[in-house]
């Protein structure tokens, strides 16, 4: 199927991306205008621009996603699901939580686990939670085990990258993700994702959502930088 989609087509897997430290209010109102224009699923930004761009896209159909324990993914599960319920009473409509690396690779799986549930309960009925599981740390057995654990809590979707992080989205990473989960979740790419070519691989690989700060580039058929 996704043989056939069109450059514009794509925009309906983009979350159109800017969370640079840098960034300023200009640049989210640049953000927003772009979404509404090329109608991406959602924009995504830090918690601190969220009221500001859902003023932006009020009544656009575009959503909203912020970043939860992001970049490291290290702070505690209450200050998670805190940011996640205070960003969706600001406009929120999805977060994207960093799970606990640290943890993963300790094989303390329980309290993986016990960590995207706080944010899942914190979101439930609210937004869409994914999580984003730094795949560039992982080892394979690692991703699979992740997914598992996002799978059993509750989260909508499985997320490659911070784009902070080692590393960013592969097309084997996104189809050991996909197969893992199964068809129920969804899967987001992202890290490295900037012309559409690498966005119909990570399509054609199983993702159903793209990261991406070079989105206006990947569906004008341009080569974008950043995110």
């Amino acid at each position: 199927m996704s043989n056939h989609l069109s450059a514009r087509d794509i925009a309906a897997y983009i979350d159109h991306t800017v969370l640079k430290a840098e960034a300023t209010k200009e640049e989210i109102i640049k953000l927003c205008a772009e979404a509404k224009q090329y109608q991406f699923a959602t924009v995504c930004v830090n918690p601190g621009y969220v009221a500001l761009a859902a003023k932006e896209l009020a009544g656009s159909g575009v959503g909203i996603t912020t970043v939860v324990g992001f970049p490291l993914g290290a702070s505690t599960t209450n200050s998670k699901a805190f940011e996640a319920k205070d960003a969706i009473a600001i406009g929120a409509t999805e977060v994207d939580m960093v799970i606990n690396v640290g943890l993963i690779k300790s094989g303390d799986f329980e309290a993986v686990k016990q960590d995207v549930v706080g944010v899942v309960e914190a979101s439930t009925g609210k937004a869409v939670v994914k999580v984003i599981l730094e795949t560039g740390l992982l080892t394979d057995e690692e991703k699979v085990r992740a997914c598992e654990i996002c799978k059993e809590a509750g989260a909508d979707f499985v997320k490659t990258s911070t784009g902070f992080g080692k590393g960013g989205a592969t097309a084997e990473d996104i189809a050991l993700m996909r197969k893992t989960v199964g068809p129920d979740l969804g899967v987001k790419a992202s890290g490295g994702v900037r012309d559409l070519e690498t966005a119909m691989k990570m399509i054609e690989a199983g993702a159903t959502r793209i990261g991406a700060s070079s989105s206006v580039a990947i569906v004008t058929g341009g080569q974008g930088e950043g995110y």
